[in-house]
């Protein structure tokens, strides 16, 4: 798969993130800087925090358009703030690609960093999805991924498969292809037939 279509694929995650952290912040009524702020670190927390662990340079700290497009996503948010909650649905089509991206870049940059496989799936699930942790903390919200629904288990399946397939000749952009192919279709399927992980919870309601 090519640098530059996977660029594309970041930036449209990016923004649909950034969007997800706008409705997030409006819903809980913050100020203007609030909404920007969780925005910010729902699009790039997961990503800031890999960089750091496997310490290399913070991906947009050297690439600005990140900053800009998360800017231009917050205004065209507000602005069209009715709409936007209308197309909900896609939303979270784009969301599900978001995760799909976010898990196959962290995966490639914990691999190219010299990791195991085991934990460049934990540093793909985590760039995937520590964002939207700290942005419904931030919202005073117990973050959904740890409650309802299917989320992080995606984005460990398709990790999983992502190195099964290392394993076989077949080529990197077809393993990156079928990775992000099963991560997508995972969280479409738990999403549109509401399939969630068991509770372990015993007591009454």
């Amino acid at each position: 798969m090519t640098v530059d279509y996977i660029f594309i694929l970041d930036l449209i995650g990016v923004i649909a993130f950034a969007a997800s952290g706008v409705l997030t912040a409006m819903r809980k009524r913050m100020d203007a800087f609030g909404i920007f702020i969780v925005a910010f670190v729902t699009a790039l927390g997961g990503g800031t925090l890999r960089d750091v662990l496997i310490d290399v340079p913070v991906f947009w700290m050297h690439n600005t358009i990140y900053l800009f497009v998360i800017i231009g996503t917050v205004i065209l948010s507000i602005f069209f703030q009715i709409k936007l909650v209308r197309l909900k649905r896609a939303l979270v089509f784009f969301d599900s690609i978001g995760l799909a991206v976010f898990t196959l870049i962290g995966l490639e940059r914990a691999l190219a960093a010299g990791f195991s496989p085991e934990i460049c799936i934990a540093t793909g699930t985590m760039t995937a999805c520590v964002g939207g942790i700290i942005r419904d903390i931030l919202s005073n919200k117990i973050p959904i991924i740890f409650h309802k629904e299917i989320y992080a288990t995606a984005c460990i399946l398709g990790g999983g498969v992502y190195f099964a397939l290392k394993l076989t000749p077949m080529s990197g952009f077809f393993i990156s292809l079928i990775t992000l192919s099963i991560i997508f279709g995972v969280r479409i399927l738990a999403v549109y037939h509401d399939l969630k992980l068991p509770s372990v919870y015993a007591g009454k309601k």
